[in-house]
C-alpha cells in the first residue's frame, strides 16, 4: 500500500454521514494489550460503559509475548521487602538521564510520583509478585520478581542517581508477559468490559468541530460503526511491522533481524490519529537490544569497533549495547574475550566466533589495523590488574585482565548477530493521555497510550518501560475519558 493510499484509508469518517451505529459505549478502546486493558479497567472502575476493539481473536498482543517486566520504583513494597532503598527523586534522576535525549519531564514526573501506587494497583488486579531478587541478567529466567532491568547500577548512571532495581514481573516459571495479561484481562472481564475480537479499526469518526466520537471497524468484510459517547483511546501498538513507515522515519531499525512485536504493530492507530490532526514526535526513535547475556561472564570482555577501540562499558544494559553498536558504530562491533570469560550466548546460539592463540593472531583474523587491538587490550590489562577501568568505568566485579588463551571475538555485526528492535515514536500525548495537535492543543475525544504514543522513553531505554508507561498512561487515559462529558 502506498503512503497516499494508507492515508486515504485512515481518513476520518464524518459523523453526519452515519445514519445508524452498530454499537456504542461511553469509552471505546482500540487495542487490547497492556495499555488498552489498563485503560478499560480504570474507565470501568469509574462507572463507564467500556468497549474494547481488538483486531486479533483475543487480547494480549505484544504485551503477552514480552518478558513481562514492568518498570516501577520509588519504594515499592517489593523493593522495600528485599532491602532496596528507592525514592521517586532517585528514579526521576535516572529516567531523565537514561531516556533521552530530552525526555518529557511532564510525563516522567507523574510516572515516578505515582509509581508505588501503580505497583499496588497491579496487586489489586491479581498479579502476584514473589519477594525474590534476580541478580544476573536483566530478565529473570525463573520465578523471581525483581531485577535490575536497565543501566541503573552502571556508569554513568550510578553516579547520577542512587542505583535500585526497578524491573518488576509476575512470579511464574515461563511466559511472564502472558500471565500478566491474563490477570489484567480477567480483571477487565470482572469489571464488565465488553470486547469485540477480530474487529480491525480502520478510521475514526469525527464531528464537524473535530471531536472524535467513534470508530469505524471492519469485521468479516463488513463495516461496523461504533459510537463513543465520551471518547476513544488508541492503544494498538507501534509500527515495527510497517516497512514503509520504518523506511520513512527510522530506516536503521530495518537492520534489526528481530522485530519485537506482533504483525499487528503496523502503525495503523498512529495513522488514524494523524488523519484527525494529531502530532507525532520522535518517530525516528527506537529501542535496539543486543541480547548477548547470559552468560554474565561475557561482561569481562571488551566491546570494540572496527578500529579496535572500545566505545562502551561492557556491563551496560543490552539496550545500550544495541544502540551504541548500531547507531554510533554502524554495527561494526566485536566482543573480545579470553578462554576464562568465554561462554556460548543463550539468546544468540549461532553467533559467529573468531579465535586466535594470541591477541595479534585474533587481530589479523578479524582484519583490524595492525597493532590496534593489541594496544587496546594491553592498556586495559595494565589497569585491570588493579580492577580499574579508567576509560569507561566498568564495575570492578567485571574487570580483570584478558590473559588466558585462546582469545576470541564474538561477531556482533548485524549480518552475523541478532539485533532486536521496536519503535518508540508515536502520537504526542500529555500526562493524561490526551492526544495533542501540532499546536499543542488536545484533540477532543481522543486519548492514547502505549507504543502508539511517544511515552517517557525518547530514545534511551530500560526493559519494562513499555509495560510500565503503557499501563500507567493507559490508566490515566481511562480515568480522563470516564470523567469526560458525554456527547
Amino acid at each position: 500500500m502506498t503512503a497516499d493510499a494508507a492515508h486515504d484509508s485512515r481518513s476520518p469518517r464524518a459523523a453526519a454521514t452515519i445514519t445508524h451505529y452498530d454499537d456504542e459505549a461511553d469509552v471505546v478502546v482500540v487495542g487490547y494489550g497492556i495499555a488498552g486493558a489498563s485503560c478499560a479497567i480504570e474507565a470501568a472502575a469509574l462507572g463507564a460503559d467500556v468497549l474494547v476493539t481488538e483486531r486479533a481473536s483475543a487480547g494480549g498482543g505484544t504485551s503477552a509475548n514480552s518478558g513481562g517486566l514492568i518498570y516501577m520504583g520509588g519504594g515499592t513494597a517489593l523493593q522495600t521487602a528485599l532491602g532496596f532503598e528507592d525514592t521517586p527523586e532517585e528514579m526521576f534522576k535516572y529516567l531523565m538521564a537514561a531516556c533521552g535525549p530530552a525526555p518529557d519531564e511532564s510525563l516522567v514526573a507523574p510516572f515516578v510520583e505515582h509509581s508505588v501506587d501503580h505497583f499496588d494497583w497491579f496487586i489489586k488486579q491479581g498479579v502476584f509478585f514473589k519477594e525474590a531478587f534476580f541478580p544476573d541478567a536483566h530478565e529473570p529466567e525463573t520465578d523471581e520478581s525483581l531485577t535490575y532491568s536497565g543501566s541503573e547500577d552502571c556508569h554513568p548512571f550510578s553516579t547520577i542517581a542512587k542505583p535500585a532495581p526497578r524491573g518488576h514481573c509476575a512470579s511464574v516459571m515461563g511466559s511472564k508477559g502472558a500471565i500478566l495479561m491474563n490477570s489484567l484481562i480477567e480483571s477487565a472481564q470482572r469489571s464488565g468490559v465488553r470486547v469485540r475480537g477480530d474487529h480491525l479499526a480502520e478510521r475514526l469518526i469525527t464531528e464537524s468541530d473535530g471531536r472524535v466520537v467513534g470508530v469505524v471497524l471492519r469485521h468479516a468484510g463488513e463495516e461496523i460503526c461504533v459510537r463513543a459517547r465520551r471518547g476513544v483511546a488508541l492503544t494498538a501498538g507501534g509500527f515495527i511491522w510497517n516497512d514503509e513507515m520504518l523506511e520513512r522515519h527510522a530506516p536503521w531499525l530495518r537492520r534489526c533481524k528481530m522485530k519485537v512485536g506482533t504483525e499487528n504493530d503496523d502503525g495503523s492507530a498512529i495513522q488514524m490519529g494523524i488523519a484527525v490532526g494529531a502530532a507525532t514526535i520522535r518517530m525516528d526513535s527506537g529501542d535496539i537490544t543486543l541480547p548477548i547475556f547470559p552468560p554474565v561472564s561475557l561482561k569481562q570482555g571488551l566491546l570494540v569497533n572496527a578500529n579496535a577501540q572500545r566505545f562502551l562499558n561492557e556491563d551496560a544494559y543490552m539496550g545500550r549495547w544495541g544502540e551504541f553498536s548500531l547507531l554510533h558504530q554502524d554495527g561494526q562491533a566485536w566482543l573480545i574475550v579470553d578462554e576464562k570469560s568465554f561462554g556460548q550466548t543463550k539468546n544468540i546460539p549461532d553467533l559467529q566466533v573468531m579465535a586466535g592463540e594470541t591477541i595479534q593472531e585474533l587481530e589479523a583474523e578479524i582484519g583490524m589495523p595492525t597493532g590496534a587491538l593489541q594496544q587496546t587490550v594491553a592498556f586495559y590489562n595494565e589497569h585491570a590488574k588493579h580492577q580499574r577501568d579508567p576509560l569507561f568505568h566498568k564495575h570492578p566485579s567485571h574487570v580483570r585482565p584478558l590473559e588466558h588463551p585462546p582469545f576470541g571475538a564474538l561477531d556482533l555485526r548485524p549480518e552475523h548477530s541478532v539485533y532486536c528492535g521496536f519503535t518508540l515514536g508515536g502520537l504526542h500525548i500529555d500526562s493524561h493521555g490526551r492526544v495533542k495537535t501540532p499546536g499543542g492543543e488536545p484533540i477532543p475525544g481522543l486519548h492514547a497510550a502505549g507504543r502508539t504514543t511517544s511515552g517517557i522513553s525518547k530514545q534511551g531505554y530500560s526493559s519494562g518501560i513499555s509495560l510500565g508507561d503503557g499501563s500507567f498512561f493507559g490508566r490515566r487515559a481511562g480515568q480522563a475519558l470516564a470523567r469526560a462529558k458525554p456527547v
